[in-house]
């Protein structure tokens, strides 16, 4: 089992870290049983969100017990002192516990510094102080923004995507990090669900020694090939390259994430999976996606209003209402074919 120390906080865990964003679709006693194999199985490090609705009460019901034995990252997206405030008060106590071992700011715009007028990285700085924090991070999907954060050395940790699908650019701030002594926190490590290979996106981030994935995982079966892994480690190979080159090559260009920070919808768009409908097109059994739930949902993209909401929330830059209707128009041939 190898352990991974994250940047130069002190702090060393498994290199499997349990993305705990999925664990809010399943229900308290399913949610409860995957963390406690998980950490049955070594696994130290759970990454979770005031964001992601009951993902916190879920951990702590589940490893309060353990809790001096693991590693617990949040996130507030508060955006006053206020509600920074309010929100760490939450997720302790949905926590189960008086500290976090890492705080971060969730996908802000910016990167808060010492003295901005948010006053928000000065409030986190007094929850260390109160021993409430022990070490801030930031999670973010804007490369300006990640830079900034690793330049000004005011941060422990970043979390940030990063796959073998990731840019050149995204590999430079995986090495910028790594530099600083920062950690380094990869989400979207199946690319929101477009990589369906984990044994080659394992082998890919195990090359790796700084970065720490957290793998989303709400289903039993998806646990137990990352704890596989722990035991007989899959390794980057001649074909395994070959496929990573064949899936750069296929995910060109623009496509979504899937991270939902373009939702909610005004007219009830379900974005971030409509947008990616192309792709689990051709990456999923049709029988999947080919129902009349799934048409249903998409011919929800016609009442598009193009106020471009979700255009300005998008932090990758996309034409999203574009991307929409290409994808809607994607499925209406693969749905008209299926007829």
């Amino acid at each position: 089992m190898k352990r991974i120390a994250i940047g130069n906080t002190g702090l060393k865990v498994n290199k499997n870290g349990f993305g705990a964003l999925p664990i809010q679709r399943v229900n308290m006693k399913e949610a409860v049983y995957l963390l406690q194999k998980a950490y049955d199985n070594g696994i130290d490090f759970y990454d979770t969100a005031r964001f992601y609705t009951d993902s916190e009460e879920k951990i702590g019901e589940a490893l309060s017990s353990c809790r001096d034995k693991i590693v617990i990252a949040s996130k507030t997206g508060a955006t006053t002192v206020e509600e920074f405030w309010k929100d760490l008060h939450t997720t302790l106590t949905n926590l189960k516990t008086d500290y976090l071992d890492i705080y971060q700011f969730h996908n802000p715009s910016y990167c808060p510094k010492p003295g901005d007028k948010e006053g928000l990285y000065d409030a986190i700085k007094v929850a260390q102080r109160q021993g409430k924090v022990r070490f801030i991070g930031i999670s973010n999907h804007r490369q300006r923004v990640a830079l900034e954060a690793i330049e000004k050395g005011l941060y422990d940790t970043l979390q940030y995507p990063f796959s073998y699908l990731s840019s050149k650019e995204d590999e430079a701030i995986v090495e910028a990090a790594r530099k600083q002594g920062m950690g380094f926190i990869c989400m979207k490590a199946l690319a929101g669900g477009l990589i369906n290979d984990s044994a080659l996106a394992y082998a890919f981030l195990d090359q790796y020694d700084h970065a720490l994935p957290i793998w989303g995982i709400q289903r039993e079966s998806e646990l137990d090939e990352f704890i596989s892994y722990q035991s007989d480690p899959p390794e980057m190979s001649s074909a395994r390259w070959k496929k990573v080159e064949e899936e750069r090559k296929a995910l060109s260009g623009d496509f979504c994430r899937g991270c939902g920070y373009c939702m909610p919808c005004t007219v009830g768009i379900q974005i971030n999976d409509c947008n990616r409908m192309s792709l689990f097109l051709r990456r999923a059994p049709l029988s999947v996606y080919l129902t009349e739930e799934w048409a249903e949902k998409m011919k929800l993209i016609e009442d598009c209003v193009h106020c471009d909401q979700c255009k300005s929330k998008c932090p990758y830059g996309l034409d999203i209402p574009n991307l929409l209707q290409r994808n809607y128009e994607d499925f209406q041939t693969f749905w008209n074919n299926k007829k």
